[in-house]
């Protein structure tokens, strides 16, 4: 157990000479040549290195048995004289000097109690001394160490407990046990002890080192470092700026942004983020909440969201507390008009992190410079309690996580040795839009009523929307819905405290995995269908179609793939098979070759661990109705998709690869390419590089809807007036009135800014009782009508003209008078050509008189 008590030390010595002298005044004044004593310089080197020699207990029995007290061997005043001395590291694999992991032990531990066989020695005791001089204990800030084991230690200083990892199944009642976790390969923490557990001249340190079974396979143990950190000025918090600083998104990135970090010291016990316009502008602080500590390292993880930012706007930040900030970082919120980014997908990092990872990032980095994050698809590490694989994580990331939004899903061995995944929720900060009884449909009706049943379903619900919190959510970010799962099924997390009694087949205890995923499955449904963005991209870690010889993932497969297909999400990023495959299901083939619709599935690898391909006989792609495009093993790999409006391009890179690689294409060269093309009106293509989607015609846009209008009153006297008034309408468009059958024009309008407008139209006073039809006529042809009944005038209305009654007068119909109007009630064509003919004749008759008066 690490301690997280503030720590403040004071140089007192040279203080209090100080003080005594000034007290005592001229009476008793020191000589001007004898200056005050200075203080001890605190140790800058290690003061315990690998090379170290240790004093060691190897052959299983007990350094302090009854009636001893259990942890006496621990204290300064223990006689170890007895035991074997050695310099570090120490182990063994299978009774031998040999590799252990990645570690190769200097000196041989005795690896069974007979020497030759299982049952193996349960625990080993080792201890070592070193000195300080007078006056350096009390200048120590804090004593930091980087350990490495395998499988469970505790350390104690000058017999007062430390540090203690894997050490769940320690009793503290005997020191002789097995504990500790089969996690595979050693795991390297970092811990940071208070410094009241050092005294002048020799200290000591003593390590507890078990087995977790009798027949391990392997033990290890090295302090590579043990080193004292100066304290500042009294008062003063230990100068030290945070580290894992790191960029999340929130549910709205245009406005809001989150940031998390880890403390530079043990003794800061509290974190502010600073932040102002990059441009220029007021610095506002605001604090951050403390995530605790968690895992193997004694500092505080810190995280605050700042709201209330500018779209589309440069920020400068830092993080800490006053004394101890880390530098500036700039980031920018958000463009929601913006259509064109980057974003980077990175498979399993894992192993190599100190190696590999930093490589791929910075080729990454360098391939992607419009990035605004990265999408990470689980096991960013090996060993969730190892915080030294953290810390290279992070170290590779430091640039790009300061910068841009790192988007993560959580892998299985994000759970080693971590089953509620403190760690992960402590380095990151992401949007609590979980599911929840509330947001997934018809299944939460599982969880009503009093049944047995039903009391299960419900505790497991409510347990399970508080698990996925931080790793289960999602993100819009410029025209893009990023959206994270949990695909790790493990009853050990997933069942609540408490669990509700049930007995029979219909209790959800029985298939808690395969509800677990059914109970993410109906949020992201509800997810993708209420979608504002264009594109839609899910990563999560464990394939729906797995890769690699001896996986698959049929819960997964049979409940989400469903979801996927249904929705036409865009792309389904995955990881975990340490290998490269991509493809799609085969009901979205088309007939041309190249070309396909539908969800785009990839599985890659980032980081230097390798798998094989599973056989052509039992490939679960193409025994499950899916098609692998490309699949290949040995290669480590990144990807860079580029978004535009109306296409997003993906391009994996090679970024390593083994010697059996199965491709021969050289590092840093595209590996896989494809195009997702998708109009405004949703049709999608995925193209392979080099085939041109297919162009769709523009579909023709529909007409404005007319407005509307109403007449002041359904009939109207021939020769009055009626009202007319519309509404919705284009503002300032010049409206014309029709009065029909044969159209006679009765006035016009113009639409106000409003969209409506109003007038008073005057009916001709010979236009004939009966039904006709009142058109208004907008600028483009298009008109809205509506029926008109008129009927005869009070003072006797002109009647329906008979065949060959005539029609005339003069006069502008808009206000009422008589004018070259035709009638609208019947057929005037007749009479028009009888009175041509008698005009005709008239004249004729008038040109016959003239010629003979003439003559």
């Amino acid at each position: 157990m690490t301690s997280s008590t503030p720590v403040v030390r004071r140089r007192r010595s040279g203080l209090a000479s100080v003080a005594l002298i000034a007290a005592l005044g001229g009476s008793l004044a020191a000589p001007a040549a004898v200056a005050a004593p200075a203080d001890p310089e605190v140790p800058d080197a290690p003061l315990i290195t690998t090379g170290t020699t240790w004093s060691y207990l190897d052959d299983g029995t007990d350094p302090s048995p009854s009636p001893a007290a259990v942890r006496d061997w621990t204290k300064p005043e223990f006689d170890d004289s007895s035991w074997k001395t050695a310099v570090g590291s120490f182990g063994a694999k299978n009774g031998a000097l040999a590799a252990v992991g990645p570690h190769t032990p200097t000196t041989l531990l005795n690896h069974y109690l007979d020497g030759a066989s299982a049952p193996t020695v349960p625990t080993y005791f080792f201890r070592t001394t070193f000195d300080l001089e007078a006056g350096v204990a009390e200048q120590v800030a804090s004593l930091r160490s980087t350990i490495t084991y395998d499988d469970a230690i505790v350390v104690w200083v000058n017999g007062t407990k430390v540090a203690s990892y894997a050490d769940g199944r320690v009793t503290e009642t005997t020191n002789v046990e097995y504990a500790g976790d089969s996690a595979g390969d050693p795991a390297s923490s970092i811990f940071t002890a208070s410094p009241d557990v050092l005294k002048d001249g020799t200290n000591t340190v003593a390590v507890a080192l078990y087995q977790d079974r009798e027949t391990s396979s392997d033990i290890y143990f090295d302090m590579s470092s043990l080193s004292l950190i100066e304290a500042s000025t009294p008062g003063q918090p230990v100068v030290a700026p945070p580290t894992r600083v790191v960029l999340t998104p929130t549910e709205t990135p245009s406005t809001s942004q989150s940031f998390s970090w880890l403390a530079g010291d043990i003794s800061h016990m509290s974190g502010q983020v600073q932040i102002r316009p990059a441009a220029g502008g007021d610095t506002r602080t605001v604090d951050a909440y403390s995530a605790g500590v968690v895992g193997s390292n004694s500092h505080h993880h810190f995280s605050a969201t700042v709201a209330e930012l500018t779209p589309a706007t440069a920020y400068s930040y830092r993080v800490g507390l006053e004394g101890s900030w880390s530098d500036w970082f700039d980031f920018r919120t958000e463009d929601p008009d913006a259509s064109e980014f980057q974003f980077v997908y990175y498979g399993d990092a894992q192993i190599g992190l100190d190696s590999t990872w930093p490589n791929v990032v910075a080729q990454a980095e360098a391939k992607a410079p419009r990035s605004i994050g990265s999408v990470h698809a689980g096991d960013l590490i090996n060993t969730s309690s190892n915080d030294t694989e953290w810390m290279n994580w992070f170290k590779g990331m430091q640039n790009s996580a300061v910068s841009t939004n790192v988007m993560a899903a959580p892998g299985n061995h994000e759970y080693s040795g971590d089953k509620t995944l403190t760690t992960w929720k402590a380095n990151f900060e992401y949007p609590h839009n979980n599911p929840a009884i509330g947001s997934i449909g018809e299944l939460a009706h599982l969880a009503q009523g009093a049944t047995d049943v039903a009391r299960q379903y419900k505790a497991y619900f409510e347990h399970w929307a508080q698990f996925a919190t931080e790793t289960v959510y999602y993100t819009d970010y410029q025209d893009v819905r990023f959206i994270a799962l949990n695909a790790t099924r493990d009853t050990t997390f997933l069942t609540p405290n408490g669990l509700p009694g049930c007995t029979g087949a219909d209790c959800p205890s029985t298939r808690v995995a395969e509800l677990w995923t059914k109970f993410q499955a109906a949020w992201l449904d509800e997810v993708l269908a209420t979608s504002p963005s264009k594109w839609n991209v899910v990563t999560f870690h464990q394939p729906v179609f797995s890769t690699s010889a001896g996986r698959d993932e049929p819960i997964l497969r049979a409940e989400w793939v469903p979801v996927f297909q249904n929705n036409d999400i865009d792309l389904v990023l995955m990881g975990h098979d340490h290998t490269y495959a991509r493809g799609y299901v085969n009901t979205d083939a088309t007939e041309t070759e190249g070309i396909t619709t539908g969800p785009v599935y990839v599985v890659s690898n980032s980081g230097a661990k390798h798998y094989d391909l599973e056989t052509d006989e039992k490939n679960v792609w193409t025994n499950n109705g899916a098609t692998q495009v490309l699949r290949g093993a040995g290669v480590t790999t990144y990807q860079v998709v580029d978004v535009s409006e109306d296409q997003l391009v993906y391009r994996s890179y090679l970024a390593e690869k083994t010697a059996d690689a199965t491709t021969e294409l050289p590092v840093g060269a595209v590996y896989d390419e494809f195009t997702v093309t998708k109009n405004d009106a949703g049709e999608k293509w995925v193209t392979e590089a080099g085939v041109t989607p297919p162009v769709s015609p523009e579909p023709e846009p529909e007409p404005e809807t007319p407005g509307e209008i109403e007449l002041g009153a359904p009939s109207v006297v021939a020769g009055g007036k009626i009202s007319v008034s519309g509404a919705g309408f284009a503002p300032g468009a010049e409206l014309v009135f029709e009065l029909r059958s044969t159209p006679v024009r009765v006035g016009t309008a113009v639409v106000g800014a409003d969209g409506t407008f109003t007038a008073a139209v005057a009916i001709p006073a010979n236009t004939p009782a009966g039904s006709h039809t009142f058109a208004v006529i907008l600028p483009d042809g298009s008109e809205v009508t509506s029926a008109l009944a008129v009927t005869p005038s009070d003072a006797g209305a002109v009647p329906g003209p008979e065949a060959g009654d005539t029609a005339g007068g003069a006069g502008d119909p808009a206000t009422g008078g008589a004018g070259d109007l035709a009638t609208t009630g019947a057929d005037s064509t007749g009479l028009v050509v009888g009175a041509v003919l008698l005009l005709a004749l008239g004249l004729g008759l008038f040109a016959m008189r003239r010629r003979a008066r003439t003559e």
